[in-house]
């Protein structure tokens, strides 16, 4: 959809909420990059949320963040590049980067889109938010043909949040959160109800059991991905045998249990990796490998390039701006 095609009064609107937004995050030009890694720099001590609309061409160079990231065009398109892959984002359409992900956004001559970080560890409290977490291990894309069924109730509470956002008060940070949960919620129940496709000879009762039972090894795994988890452990905790389970595991996650397991380490490796007093051994151990050569070699099959080059890449880059 082009520009030309927006009503004046909704340009108008979405300018109106910009300078709002604006307002609000007064420190934003003031941007904490170290290399390619960006700090989020929330505009309020107390929030775990970061919104701006952005209308500047041009885009933003390669860069990642500990952050998920939520990118949605309001007017015009928007480009991102990321593992090798291209997304053309047209207006309404919303692409979720998970954490620790390189990205690269590139913007056309005019335009507004919506870009939200969001701290995701505000959400562990809650049970069952950890099957989440699993969807998010890579990038998800909403549009009107990827998840018809909640592209438009998703666009809406993306487009409340904005509003909250911009008008401020007392209550915009815990009414943003609460937009955000049913952001959340509703992803996570669309995967659900992806289940039966993968499991069509089971009866309904037995396939929410099968939710649940997968729902508890998601919570386990992302409390204990540090410790000796195998898969004939975890199988045992919910009744399955090591194969039953490791077959429904695919069905449920499209991948492996293992490959699942090592992208959690993954993901808490990114972070000790930016210590700079941690060596990559101790590294390893707090991400749950159980050898140094090990952590080497599943850290560069997911990330392309071993740990010691990572942190020497973010060491070497180490700037503000």
């Amino acid at each position: 959809m082009q520009n030309n095609k927006i009503p004046e009064s909704e340009v108008s609107h979405w300018l109106d909420l910009r300078r709002k937004v604006c307002e609000r995050n007064t420190d934003f030009r003031r941007r904490i990059i170290n290399g390619t890694y960006e700090k989020t720099n929330y505009s309020h001590d107390d929030s775990s949320v970061f919104l701006w609309i952005n209308k500047e061409p041009g885009g933003f160079p390669l860069h990642w963040h500990s952050t998920v990231e939520i990118i949605m065009p309001l007017i015009n398109s928007y480009t991102v590049n990321m593992n090798k892959s291209t997304y053309q984002l047209n207006e309404r359409d919303i692409l979720i980067i998970p954490p620790g992900e390189l990205h690269e956004l590139t913007a056309p001559p005019t335009g507004l889109r919506l870009v939200l970080l969001f701290d995701l560890s505000s959400l562990t409290k809650f049970k069952g938010f950890t099957r989440l977490f699993s969807l998010l291990s890579l990038s998800c894309l909403i549009t009107g043909d990827t998840m018809p069924e909640i592209h438009a109730k998703a666009s809406e509470l993306l487009l409340q949040s904005v509003e909250e956002y911009a008008n401020g008060g007392d209550l915009a940070t815990p009414s943003i959160h609460a937009l955000l949960i049913q952001f959340f919620v509703l992803l996570a129940r669309n995967s659900e109800d992806t289940v039966p496709a993968a499991l069509p000879a089971m009866q309904p009762n037995k396939q929410r059991e099968y939710i649940e039972k997968f729902n508890t090894v998601f919570d386990y795994i992302e409390h204990h991905y540090a410790e000796d988890i195998t898969l004939e452990t975890v199988a045992a905790k919910i009744g399955f045998s090591k194969f039953h389970f490791s077959r429904l595991f695919r069905q449920f996650t499209d991948t492996s249990f293992y490959d699942y397991l090592c992208i959690r380490r993954i993901k808490a490796a990114e972070a000790l990796l930016l210590e700079p007093s941690l060596p990559i051994t101790e590294v390893a151990l707090q991400s749950g490998f159980a050898s140094i050569s090990t952590f080497n070699r599943v850290f560069k099959k997911f990330k392309e390039c071993t740990p010691t080059e990572f942190k020497e890449f973010y060491k070497a880059n180490n700037r503000t701006r």
